[in-house]
Formats: C-alpha cells, structure tokens, sequence
C-alpha cells in the first residue's frame, strides 16, 4: 500500500486525541505517501506535523451538490487504504463516494471494520487505539510532539496559570462563569502565579470580565494559533478551563491540567489525555453555574 489517506475532520479536541493513531498510522507505513483529510481549521497544525506527506482540506459539500461531491470523489479515489478516524455518518458516506477501497472505520461494508457494538461507550483513544488493531496496527510508539510544544509564543511571566474561560458557543452549559475564573485568577494572582487568558477573538468579553476581578491577568485572546496555545501550555505551570480544545493541547504537551466537565459532556468518553495516555485532574458537577471557586482551588491546590 502506497498510498494512504487518513480522515480526521474535527473537532480540535478529537484532532489531539488522534495525535497517537496518526503516529502509529506512521509507523505502520514508514514508506507510504500518508495524506490527510481534515477541515480548514486544523490544515495549518496538520502540515507542521511529522505524520503526513501532504494534506488535503475537505470543504464538506452538501449532499445536494453534485459538483462539490464529484471533485471530492475524485480526490478519494487516489487511495489505496483508507484509515476513517472521524468515523461520523458523513465519514462512513465517503466510502461509497472513494469507490469502496480497503477501508479502516465503520463504513458499511468496509474491508477493516471497527466491529465492536461497544465502541461508543468508549473513550476515543481505546477506541481509535482498538479501530487500528482491527486494521492490523499493533505498535503504538508515542507521538513525537517536539515540533508543536517548542513553536516560538509569546513572552510568557514566570509561573504562569493558563486560564480557558471558553467552549463551543453552541453549548453555554459547558462553561464555567467567567466572573468565577476572575475570582480564581486573582486567587491564583495572590499566590504567586501570572493567570493568562487564552482563547479565540470572540472570547474576548469572558477575558475582561477575568481582568476586572485580576487586573493583572494577560489577555491573549484572539492572540494565538492553535499551535501557539500548545507552546504557551508546555512553559506553562498549570491550565484550568472548560471541556474544550484548548485543554486538549495542553494536556497532551504535558502541562499539569484541571478540566471542568457539566452534565453536557462525559469525561469518561471526551477527557483530555497526556502524551502518555495519563488522565488530568477532572471536576464534573451537573450543572457548572453550582461550583465554587473555593472547590476548584481546592483541586487545584
């Protein structure tokens, strides 16, 4: 097999989780041409990575767009395996669409199914991690992440507390209030660490409501590429946030983690991991508007 292609579209969180299959992908092919399938968001992070020969950015037509969905099947049909990590509905539908190649998902009919009726129960890295065995991948070296943990940032202060406010704006119920990560800020402040606020442009009002309780608090918000949020975790000292991307990176750099998991999100499915399949430290309440800073300094402490 000569030519691979690997599909991992998203969502960041999963794009981390899948840093080890994509290194084992890796080893199993070590003179294939390994391209991946992903989304825009991701493409930049996926072309300093070590695993991939190229990669290709799947602009997801609708199924109503007969010429979107054609120069996609072309694209697909360039492969000779094909391992599907997004394993979705619209994944499984590209089978048909690549011309039935040998196929590594749950794609009816494929060559390597992931023939385990539990697998949903599963966290996604037993889960990606038992998909490849069935595939006949049966070395999982750890993924190499120097080139993402050393990407040059910002300046950061000494003892620096990375603090992530944020989650999908869809699903509020994941967030921890903001006024409650200012009240840790300026705990944390007082303690001795520099809180740093990372996230995305529209974040930005979650990092003033932090700076008007720590007025010293950083705001990087909007400041940063997701491969800079990876480099600005593994110089940092500790990281508090939502269930979100953000902590996904920041685990798996190895930065000391508390993840704050609602009733919306199972950490037995969805938790970060660290670069050696280590959990972070989780606190899950049903509904996140009921913590207490004094809880979450607690774990923290």
């Amino acid at each position: 097999m000569n030519r691979i292609l690997v599909i991992r579209l998203g969502a960041l969180g999963d794009f981390v989780q899948s840093f080890g299959p994509f290194a084992a992908i890796r080893a199993h092919h070590p003179e294939a041409r390994i391209t991946l399938l992903t989304t825009r968001p991701f493409a930049a992070l996926a072309e300093r990575a070590p695993w991939f020969d190229a990669v290709l950015v799947d602009g997801r037509p609708a199924w109503w767009n007969a010429l979107g969905l054609l120069r996609l099947s072309r694209m697909l049909r360039e492969f000779d395996f094909v391992y599907d990590l997004q394993t979705s509905a619209r994944s499984s539908r590209y089978f048909r669409l690549a011309g039935r190649p040998r196929w590594s998902g749950i794609a009816r009919g494929c060559s390597h199914p992931h023939a385990n009726p539990r697998r949903d129960a599963m966290h996604t890295r037993e889960r990606q991690r038992e998909q490849l065995e069935m595939a006949g991948i049966t070395a999982f070296p750890s993924p190499a992440l120097d080139w993402l943990a050393d990407r040059p940032t910002v300046a950061l202060p000494d003892r620096t507390a990375l603090l992530v406010p944020g989650a999908a704006p869809h699903r509020p119920r994941k967030r921890w209030p903001a006024e409650r990560f200012g009240a840790l800020a300026a705990r944390l402040a007082r303690s001795g660490y520099a809180p740093v606020v990372v996230g995305t442009r529209a974040e930005a009002p979650l990092a003033a409501t932090i700076q008007a309780a720590c007025p010293g608090a950083l705001d990087l918000t909007g400041r940063t590429a997701i491969a800079d949020l990876a480099g600005l975790a593994a110089r940092s000292r500790l990281a508090v946030g939502n269930d979100t991307g953000p902590m996904h990176l920041a685990a798996v750099v190895g930065c000391p983690c508390l993840v704050l998991f609602s009733a919306e999100s199972d950490p037995a499915l969805t938790a970060p991991r660290g670069p050696d399949g280590s959990w972070p430290k989780l606190l899950r309440v049903d509904d996140l508007a009921t913590l207490t800073v004094d809880r979450v300094a607690d774990a923290l402490a």
